[in-house]
Parts: C-alpha cells; sequence; structure tokens
C-alpha cells in the first residue's frame, strides 16, 4: 500500500483510494486506522520500507480487496532479537465475508516466500490474541511453534510464535 493510498484513505476519500490500490474496497475501510496511520509515518521515515509494509490481498477477477498482510517493519528489528534475531514479523486481516477461503494461509505463504527468496529472510514471528482461534489454527498448520508471550500495548496479552525455514540455495530448487 502506497503513501498515496494510505493518505486517501485516512482522509476518508475512499474512491481515490480504489483508483490508488486498483480495488474496490469494502464499506468498513478504512477498518484500521491507527494501523494505517502508523504505517504512512514509518513510509515518510524511510521509503525504503515499502516492501516490506502493508500489502491488499485481493481478489483479482471480482477486483475486491478481501483483506491485508504485511510485516511490521524490516528484518532484524530489536523487539524480536529475544525471540528470533534476524526475523521479520507479519499480521493479517480477513475481512469478516471473505473467511474461512484460505486467502490468510495463501497470501502468508506468499509473503514468507517472497521475504526468503528475495531477501533471505529465514525466521517468521506473528502474534496472537489467547482467544484468536481460526489465527492459532493457520499458525499450527504453517508450523509456527510459541516460543513466549508479551503484551501488546493495543492488543494486550498475545503468544509469540516463530516458525525457521532452511534456506537452500536457488540452484536447488
Amino acid at each position: 500500500m502506497t503513501p498515496a493510498f494510505l493518505r486517501a484513505s485516512l482522509s476518508g476519500d475512499i474512491a481515490k483510494a480504489e483508483g490508488h490500490i486498483g480495488l474496490s474496497l469494502p464499506t468498513t475501510w478504512p477498518d484500521i486506522r491507527s494501523v494505517l496511520a502508523l504505517r504512512l509515518e514509518q513510509l515518510e521515515s524511510s521509503s525504503t520500507l515499502q516492501p516490506w509494509l502493508l500489502r491488499a490481498i485481493g481478489l483479482r477477477a471480482a477486483r475486491d480487496m478481501v483483506g491485508h498482510i504485511g510485516f511490521h517493519t524490516s528484518p532484524g528489528a530489536d523487539y524480536l532479537r529475544r525471540w528470533s534475531p534476524g526475523g521479520v514479523e507479519f499480521g493479517f486481516t480477513i475481512f469478516p465475508p471473505y473467511r474461512r477461503n484460505g486467502y490468510a494461509r495463501e497470501a502468508s505463504l506468499a509473503l514468507m516466500q517472497w521475504a526468503r527468496d528475495s531477501h533471505g529472510v529465514s525466521s517468521f514471528v506473528v502474534t496472537i490474541s489467547p482467544g484468536n482461534e481460526a489465527s492459532r489454527a493457520l499458525a499450527a498448520g504453517l508450523g509456527f511453534v510459541r516460543v513466549g508471550a508479551h503484551v501488546d500495548e493495543v492488543d494486550g496479552p498475545e503468544d509469540v510464535l516463530v516458525l525457521n525455514v532452511v534456506l537452500s540455495n536457488r540452484e536447488d530448487r
């Protein structure tokens, strides 16, 4: 999601935001104003973060945005050193009408593959509220393992889960 898209979304100009992203946005958009504002601030501070932050999850045929996914930072953030040195944390949201269709799994796999193949990232982190059974099941199905817990200042108590992947030589693939 580009700064122009984020600005249009935050200002409530949904038609302009849709023009920037090329997808129809749900009537509840923006659902995460504080996150959009934070990501815009990050991008304005460092444009090199663009590929790491928010991405739309869209249905190509319908041209609908069904959710979003993205890393919280670039790899190796200090706050992750305890659980995943050199790793990167990501999160996702699938809008209610589109849940339970495999979109979060597909987007998570694609995002991790991009980070692994393009940037050599081999450790991924997700933090999940203990009561979020759907996300916990998805993380377990992807191979994430609980390594700890923390209290997020916005979301409250969360489990910290890590997935370490083996990097292979490009010629081996």
